[in-house]
């Protein structure tokens, strides 16, 4: 295997855990106690399509500690706080990553900001079994991440549908034009292209911009990685993105307001 495969194979490695980790939930609770749980939820959580949905390029900004190509991000991480100034800095939604062993995420991180901050939250895993959409809920999510490339298009069309029967929302995650037919096939209303390279972590904002032109305008276009100036807004925005999702960038800014101001050149 190459340098390239090596890298490649993290995202088989994430989607492998994730499964193993669900298996080790459902050994604790049963899918049919928490289906009844999750469905017992009466509140109905902020609408994460409409806020990205509106006029204008619309900001997901992210709480995450680490990731697998850049390690460590935030040695401190007062995510609640993060969370707070992400909201006070005019973000429209925020997406807090709940992976564990790569990330150094929590689903108590998740289940903390959806309930102290009033902007809808995107829970960043890799799901794969409907049981994480379930728990998705239970957290206070209002949408959930499914990324094409460790989904069957029909796992994909259940994730989607399971999502909004529980007044959520799924942002479908592409990384080629392949995986782009399997999200529209599949039904999503919300497609994420992500600027990163799975094979070699190089980063390129154009890379989402070609594929605007094949989804059609009734489905909400998510750029995602890789922006961190206002050079790499106006691009996206005159390529007629909906929203951009940013993480490093603004975890790492030592004010997160001064920055958010920055990117919308203010």
């Amino acid at each position: 295997m190459d340098k390239m495969e090596q890298k490649f194979d993290i995202l088989c490695k994430l989607a492998q855990y994730a499964r193993e980790r669900t298996e080790r939930a459902k050994s604790l609770l049963s899918l049919d106690e928490l289906r009844e749980r999750a469905l017992s939820i009466e509140t109905v959580p902020p609408d994460f399509e409409a806020a990205i949905r509106k006029p204008g390029l619309s900001y997901i900004l992210e709480c995450k500690k680490a990731s697998p190509s850049k390690g460590l991000i935030a040695e401190e991480f007062p995510y609640l706080d993060i969370a707070r100034d992400y909201e006070e800095a005019g973000a429209d939604a925020i997406s807090v990553l709940t992976e564990p062993k790569w990330f150094l995420g929590d689903d108590s991180y998740l289940e903390e900001i959806a309930s102290n901050v009033s902007l809808p939250c995107l829970r960043k895993d890799f799901t794969v079994d409907p049981y994480m959409i379930y728990e998705a809920r239970i957290l206070g999510a209002s949408a959930v991440l499914l990324i094409a490339a460790i989904l069957s298009e029909a796992e994909v069309r259940e994730g989607i549908e399971l999502a909004g029967s529980l007044n959520m929302s799924a942002l479908v995650e592409v990384h080629d034009f392949h995986e782009l037919d399997v999200a529209l096939n599949a039904g999503a209303r919300i497609v994420g292209v992500n600027n990163r390279n799975l094979r070699d972590f190089s980063v390129d904002t154009e890379n989402s911009l070609k594929y605007r032109e094949h989804i059609s305008s009734d489905v909400l276009f998510v750029s995602e990685s890789g922006v961190s100036t206002r050079s790499d807004i106006e691009r996206i925005e005159a390529a007629g993105a909906d929203a951009v999702l940013i993480g490093e960038s603004v975890m790492r800014a030592p004010d997160k307001k001064i920055k958010m101001r920055e990117l919308k050149g203010q």
